[in-house]
């Protein structure tokens, strides 16, 4: 029996559909298996290599050993941390690309992490504060008003672009980044503390930094994720938004929530670190193309991946010191900046 018009237009899209999702699904796998194998490599390796077979038995099975404290003292938190900041960073990264339907969108070029490190900043040199659950409220406040600065600036005017965003981000960054420095040179007993944080770093955190940003770490990372499908819609502009059933403007603010709560949390437990949330999405779309369910999906491996990575190379750099993982992101990221940025024409403006 001859096929029908219909069946033959329609059996190439199901069978383009079914390869797709077959894809993405490998993609999904093999992303999981390199985050493992970047975990193990995590935990054991540094100035004191360990044996993998030595770091599975103290693992399950803590001892007096100095193998043992370096692990559960030392590597295993600062591993913990860097799965919890990656995902954050990646999974803030996407939602601001797809709030603001730029490419280039990310936390540190729009200036968020720099309004999360002023309040910081602040908390340090007025108000006494040292911890990282002290940080937390502070880099909270300073995220959240610096992306409304932000998409504020960045959305003035008829015809708002991605170009202007990103010319907001920069001035912001500049005016607050004269600021902070102001404030640390009044306040020089603050620089020390304030160094080691603003580098961005794993080093000298404990299991409580992990514990103290879990809850808000947990609550953007879910509320993220539940996104996928609206974001899906926004991509499309308000007005076609709005004609499918999404709500524009309480998506944005829900996005805008989950960007806080990720780079505050992310933020205050590590200092600013930037590039992350510009490769993240950027290698997920890579995969699995413009569908924001599965972008969200990837980000929440590659991030933690691709920042346990540069961890892992900053530690063997300079061995016995080692370079801050806020510095070996920021020499990775450049060259990738640059090459969306001429792809995208912005040296034309």
């Amino acid at each position: 029996m001859e096929p029908t018009l219909t069946a033959v237009i329609a059996a190439p899209p199901s069978s383009a559909h079914q390869n797709r999702a077959k894809r993405r699904w490998i993609g999904f796998v093999a992303a999981l298996a390199v985050l493992f194998v970047v975990i193990a490599v995590s935990i054991a390796i540094g100035s004191r290599t360990i044996e993998l077979s030595t770091v599975w038995q103290v693992l399950w099975h803590p001892d007096n050993s100095p193998e043992s404290a370096i692990v559960h003292d030392l590597r295993l938190p600062r591993t913990l941390l860097g799965l919890g900041v990656g995902a954050a960073l990646g999974l803030a990264g996407t939602v601001m690309q797809a709030l603001t339907r730029n490419p280039l969108a990310e936390p540190g070029l729009l200036g968020v992490n720099m309004g999360a490190s002023t309040l910081v900043v602040v908390a340090i040199a007025f108000l006494g504060v040292t911890t990282a659950s002290g940080y937390v409220w502070f880099a909270f406040l300073g995220a959240a008003l610096t992306s409304a600065a932000v998409f504020a600036l960045g959305g003035a005017g008829r015809h708002p672009t991605p170009e202007r965003q990103i010319l907001a981000g920069v001035s912001i960054t500049a005016v607050l980044g004269a600021f902070v420095w102001v404030i640390l040179v009044l306040r020089r007993e603050a620089f020390d503390r304030y160094r080691h944080w603003d580098v961005g770093s794993f080093s000298d955190r404990d299991s409580g930094t992990v514990l103290r940003i879990l809850p808000f770490l947990a609550v953007g990372i879910v509320l993220a994720l539940i996104l996928g499908r609206q974001l899906n819609a926004l991509s499309l502009g308000d007005d076609s938004a709005t004609a499918v059933g999404a709500h524009p403007v309480r998506i944005r603010a829900l996005g805008l929530l989950a960007v806080t709560l990720l780079c505050g949390a992310a933020t205050a437990a590590a200092g600013p670190i930037w590039f992350l949330g510009l490769a993240v999405p950027y290698a997920a779309r890579m995969i699995v193309g413009s569908d924001y369910r599965w972008i969200l999906a990837y980000a929440v491996i590659i991030g933690p991946a691709l920042i346990l990575g540069a961890d892992v190379l900053g530690r063997v750099l300079v061995t016995p010191a080692e370079l801050p993982v806020g510095v070996v992101t920021a020499f990775l990221g450049a060259p990738l900046f640059i090459a969306l940025c001429r792809r995208r024409r912005l040296s034309s403006l």
